[in-house]
């Protein structure tokens, strides 16, 4: 699949050249975010080798993350708020329903039977469960007082979305500081091929999470000219396409860690993920 790594530069000289082609430049920036997506796979799970399941879920989540919120800042320069909406909503039905979902469907296929830390999951489904009701609440304020104006609107969401921060920060100190030992992998998986060296791990994290963000910025600007030519709305290509497509290096990660018995691997980036999406990427 690296073949497909050309499309890379490819999009970006499109874009140089030819920026009012947006249906050629949505689908290469599709096409290039594949191959990218493999390579931040090979080196989440050399990562996740050397620091544990729970660190390398956590550091793909968050480098997966990054493409979500450069489409989302892309995304409200330009005015496109329903699409920032239906992009935050999709991405963390994506991860916590279809990626999980298709992980635990991999996984079981090939071993039956696997086992992942569950204090892990219910931590994250815990903290999924609280940004839902802090993101349904303004809403239900509004539709229960319509008098109420914006401006109360305004501060009731900057009040909420400084709580989020606070509880995904606090949460991370949890997992990852006070209680670390209670969130260890439930199985250490198959022994399949060896781990890159770390420091070419972490240095083809940055690399490739620095070109996913030129190609989504690319993603983001061809998008919607591309979804009027394909008959799609706004609020489709949100919460379906460019939710698949910003999650498109998580997933590769968390397929090939099922498929390999690295189940909390793969628990870790989808439910991360998503908590991750609710928590920060959405008060950002």
């Amino acid at each position: 699949m690296l073949w497909l790594l050309a499309c890379v530069p490819v999009v970006l000289a499109v874009e140089k050249l030819k920026p009012g082609a947006h249906t050629l430049l949505f689908i290469l920036s599709v096409v290039a975010i594949v191959p990218l997506a493999t390579l931040l796979s090979h080196a989440t799970e050399s990562v996740a080798a050397k620091t544990g399941d729970a660190v390398g879920g956590l550091l793909n989540a968050t480098l997966g993350n990054l493409t979500e919120l450069v489409i989302a800042l892309a995304a409200l320069r330009a005015g496109e708020y329903m699409l920032v909406k239906a992009s935050i909503a999709g991405a963390i039905v994506t991860n916590s329903l279809f990626m999980l979902g298709a992980s635990f469907l991999l996984g079981g296929i090939k071993h039956h039977v696997q086992e992942y830390n569950r204090m892990s999951a219910r931590l994250q489904a815990g903290l999924l469960f609280l940004a839902t009701i802090a993101l349904l609440i303004p809403s239900a304020v509004a539709s229960a007082d319509s008098t109420t104006g914006s401006q109360f609107a305004g501060k009731l969401s900057v009040g909420l979305a400084i709580l989020l921060i606070l509880v995904y920060g606090l949460g991370m100190f949890f997992s990852l500081g006070t209680h670390r030992e209670f969130f260890g992998s439930a199985s250490h998986g198959e022994e399949g091929e060896a781990p890159w060296p770390i420091a070419l791990a972490l240095v083809t994290l940055a690399g490739v999470t620095v070109l996913v963000a030129l190609v989504s910025e690319v993603f983001v600007e061809s998008v919607q000219k591309a979804a009027e030519t394909f008959g799609m709305t706004p609020a489709f290509v949100g919460f379906i396409v460019v939710a698949l497509v910003g999650a498109a290096a998580e997933m590769a990660s968390a397929f090939s860690g099922a498929t390999k018995n690295r189940l909390d691997l793969s628990v870790g980036i989808a439910l991360g993920s998503a908590s991750q999406i609710a928590l920060f990427v959405a008060p950002v």
